[in-house]
């Protein structure tokens, strides 16, 4: 991924065991430096398509895609604010499945019941007095005054439905397929800001705009 050529450097105290002196350093990758979309560019609907995630799509191939470029992946992750693409990005149907299997153990377990929801419920005239979708206990009963004025109670084997584990990683994984990537016209205003983050302002730790010291025990004490 061609982002951690964007990431600008640090000299680090070396913890070699080769070292020449306490104040030997090497040059690392500033990991701890991140950039994020402007505000105004963020909130602006306009600047995005929404885009839904199929099967056997990558950041790199996406990118490839929208960008012409497979290794502008990182503006995908970064306009999603995805971190940890193991966990934020949506898994090929035979690794949700191996995911799956080291979550719960088995297969029995994964087809056991995670929790319980609602299914929607509408009176006479076709009004949703229950939605679909909420979380509640086995035994969850309600009800409601119909048009005539009249009390109706639901049973919880109208309202409750079963949730298995399967398909509520199933739906967890569905849900990281909606994403939002930047339109290729704001592309070059995104990278040029992004390389004004990455660089630093002048400090007692300046030694260029893309290198800074860090402290070092070693000379100044813990």
């Amino acid at each position: 991924m061609a982002y951690f050529e964007e990431l600008p450097n640090i000299a680090y105290p070396s913890l070699l065991p080769n070292r020449n002196k306490v104040e030997s350093r090497i040059i690392v990758k500033n990991i701890f430096k991140r950039s994020k979309l402007r505000t105004d560019i963020d909130q602006a609907i306009t600047a995005f398509n929404f885009y839904y995630v199929e099967q056997g799509i990558r950041p790199d191939i996406l990118a490839k895609d929208l960008y012409d470029d497979p290794e502008l992946d990182w503006v995908i992750l970064t306009t999603n604010n995805i971190t940890n693409i193991r966990n934020q990005w949506p898994l090929e149907e035979n690794d949700l499945h191996t995911y799956m299997l080291e979550k719960y153990g088995s297969e029995q377990n994964i087809a056991g019941i995670h929790h319980y929801e609602t299914k929607k419920v509408v009176d006479e005239y076709n009004r949703v007095v229950m939605s679909a979708g909420l979380e509640v206990d086995i035994d969850f009963t309600f009800q409601y005054l119909n048009f005539s004025g009249q009390i109706v109670k639901v049973l919880s084997s109208q309202v409750v439905v079963p949730v298995t584990n399967y398909q509520f990683e199933v739906k967890l994984n569905d849900e990281k397929r909606k994403i939002k990537v930047l339109k290729p016209q704001f592309l070059t205003l995104f990278l040029t800001d992004h390389r004004k983050i990455m660089t630093y302002e002048r400090s007692s730790d300046f030694i260029s705009k893309r290198l800074k010291n860090t402290y070092n025990p070693r000379v100044f004490g813990v």
